[in-house]
């Protein structure tokens, strides 16, 4: 197992990407502590795990309340005896679409503060608990957006941007710790609407969608859509396959990696 006795926390551990992580991580072999804020979407996925043999523990948590996330790390930490792994999956409604003439600062703000400060808060709250002799893990989510120059993604190619060099330098931080940050760079995830991800109501506002779907919903559009045919591959990345590049990135068997992201995009950029 590649995650045998590690220790793995997951805020947004109940969306799609968090959730899919979660299953793999505890197949592998994890302690699996999933947090977020809807416990009825912590507990599907729990009791997936559950139901596969898997340990795995749930807790409501607000990932834009620092005090509460630190709380939660601190307690996970005692009774574990420490956090190996911890990812943030937590998504935030935002605007794509809006010129600059037309989008107001709250508007741009939106994905910059929201995605950005829980980075900050759940990543300060694990590094506290993780490194020294036992080897840390701290992943990050990104998108192409972060190299995209797109019209209308101004303040969600700037978060996106804005998480990768955040990836980069808190691994130039963490490394004397011996704690490793790698970056997940996914593209638009082909069955992530199917599972519940927030992007099967972001895409729904968006222009590009309205014009091009002919009524069908996200679900079913996405997989052949312009983005998916856009790639090297012709198709987008699965949650199965962000969800086991995950495992293997927080495995000891990815310890020569830091300070990187890692491409998921089907090759729709290249670095």
């Amino acid at each position: 197992m590649l995650l045998k006795n590690k220790n793995a926390v997951i805020y947004g551990g109940g969306g799609a990407i968090g959730g899919a992580v979660a299953r793999v991580f505890a197949r592998e072999g994890a302690r699996v502590f999933i947090a977020g804020r809807t416990q009825a979407r912590l507990d599907v996925v729990a009791a997936d795990i559950t139901a596969a043999g898997g340990a795995v523990e749930t807790a409501l948590v607000d990932a834009f309340d620092q005090r509460a996330v630190e709380k939660h790390t601190a307690a996970i930490a005692a009774k574990a005896g420490g956090i190996d792994i911890a990812l943030n999956a937590v998504s935030v409604m935002h605007d794509q679409g809006t010129m600059l003439v037309d989008l107001s600062l709250d508007k741009f703000m939106q994905p910059i503060e929201g995605f950005l400060r829980t980075l900050f808060i759940t990543s300060k709250a694990v590094v506290r608990h993780m490194g020294g002799k036992r080897p840390g893990v701290i992943l990050t989510l990104s998108t192409p957006g972060s190299k995209m120059a797109a019209p209308g993604a101004l303040a969600y190619s700037v978060t996106c941007a804005g998480k990768e060099s955040f990836s980069r330098v808190l691994a130039a931080e963490l490394a004397p710790k011996n704690i490793r940050v790698i970056c997940l760079r996914p593209h638009a995830i082909a069955d992530a609407p199917a599972a519940g991800s927030y992007t099967n109501d972001l895409f729904k506002t968006l222009i590009w969608y309205k014009e091009t779907a002919d009524g069908q919903p996200v679900e079913k559009w996405l997989p052949d859509s312009a983005m998916a045919q856009s790639t090297m591959l012709k198709r987008l990345p699965t949650l199965s396959e962000v969800a086991e590049t995950a495992a293997f990135l927080a495995s000891d068997r990815a310890g020569a990696m830091t300070g990187t992201v890692a491409n998921l995009s089907c090759g729709s950029v290249v670095d």
